[in-house]
C-alpha cells in the first residue's frame, strides 16, 4: 500500500463515526426566509460551518459553488452556517465570493455548539436519512477529490 493510499484509508476511517449518528436538527434565518435540516430529509447535506476572518473559508466557497451546480439535481444540498456575530462581516463577505447555496445565521453560535465545532470551517456530510457519515475540521484542495468522490457515492444510494 502506498503512503498516499494509507492515508487516504486513515482520512476515511477517522472522518466516520463510530456508529451512524443523526445529526442535530435545527432551523436557522437565510437572507431568503430560513432553513430547516428536518425539511430536508432525503437530500444529501454538506454542511458547513464558517466565518468572514476564516482563511480557507474563502478558499472553499468557490469549491462548494462548484458542487452545488454539479449535483444539485441528484440530491444534494449544501448549507453554510455563519457564525460572524456582525452582518456587516457576513455582507462584505458574500459580495467578493458569493454563494450558490443556502447561507443560514448562527451569529449565537447555538447550532455549532449542537455540532461541537473545534474549528473553521469544519464540515459535515449528512446522509438521505439524517445521519452524519463523515466530518473534518479545515479546508484543503487537495481534499477536493475524495470528499468529492464521498459526495457522489451518496447521491448513488
Amino acid at each position: 500500500m502506498s503512503v498516499r493510499s494509507l492515508v487516504l484509508f486513515l482520512f476515511t476511517v477517522m472522518s466516520l463515526p463510530a456508529r451512524a449518528e443523526q445529526a442535530p436538527l435545527f432551523k436557522l434565518p437565510t437572507s431568503h426566509g430560513s432553513v430547516s435540516l428536518d425539511s430536508l430529509r432525503g437530500q444529501v447535506i454538506y454542511l458547513d460551518f464558517w466565518a468572514s476572518w476564516c482563511d480557507p473559508c474563502r478558499k472553499s466557497f468557490p469549491w462548494m459553488n462548484e458542487l452545488q451546480n454539479k449535483y444539485s439535481d441528484q440530491g444534494l444540498t449544501i448549507i453554510a452556517v455563519n457564525l460572524d456575530t456582525k452582518q456587516e462581516s457576513l455582507d462584505k463577505f458574500l459580495t467578493k465570493h458569493p454563494a450558490h447555496f443556502a447561507v443560514a445565521f448562527d451569529p449565537g453560535g447555538t447550532v455549532a455548539g449542537l455540532y461541537q465545532i473545534k474549528g473553521m470551517p469544519s464540515s459535515f456530510l449528512i446522509d438521505r436519512q439524517g445521519n452524519i457519515v463523515s466530518s473534518h475540521i479545515g479546508f484543503l484542495e487537495k481534499d477536493t477529490k475524495s470528499l468529492e468522490e464521498r459526495i457522489a457515492d451518496l447521491l448513488k444510494q
